[in-house]
């Protein structure tokens, strides 16, 4: 006789699961489902808070895909978030004899000590163009889910 577990994943809990998530056009972002399943604290910011809310209720053994529109899992692009960085403040803080093209994620720390990231648009001759969105923002995913245990 085989015991089920039928706890169910809430805020605190320790949740050790196979997950995907996918473009809406099915391109894998990250997928765990060929590789060793991934345990997570639900409420620690481990993944997005709107992905954290789709597992609470969840029981072991369950497996969905579930669709989120457009600006559900990382917030909607905000243009206010797509800046220009002098390049003396790059230089002030020793990133601008770094070979960076367009496309590349820069790590910026933050005044109160910790870290940001934005995507270089464009280099000009005296500022960069960066974003600074969650580059999954404003897109439409998928996002699967197979839950192995809850502690």
């Amino acid at each position: 006789m085989s015991i089920i577990d039928l706890s169910e994943v809430k805020p605190g809990s320790h949740v050790t699961l196979h997950y995907r998530l996918a473009l809406a056009d099915g391109a894998d972002i990250v997928s765990t489902f060929g590789d060793k399943p991934a345990t997570l604290l639900v409420g620690a910011g481990q993944i997005a808070p709107p992905l954290e809310d789709i597992l609470v209720g969840l029981k072991t053994g369950h497996h969905s895909t579930f669709r989120l529109g457009a600006g559900k899992a990382f917030g909607e692009r905000n243009p206010e978030l797509v800046q220009r960085v002098a390049l003396a403040v790059l230089r002030e803080n020793g990133m601008v004899d770094e070979d960076f093209t367009p496309g590349d994620v820069i790590e910026f720390n933050a005044p109160d000590g910790g870290r940001y990231a934005g995507v270089l648009k464009e280099v000009g001759e005296t500022s960069a163009l960066f974003d600074f969105n969650h580059p999954l923002a404003g897109q439409a995913l998928t996002f699967e889910v197979k839950i192995i245990g809850i502690l």
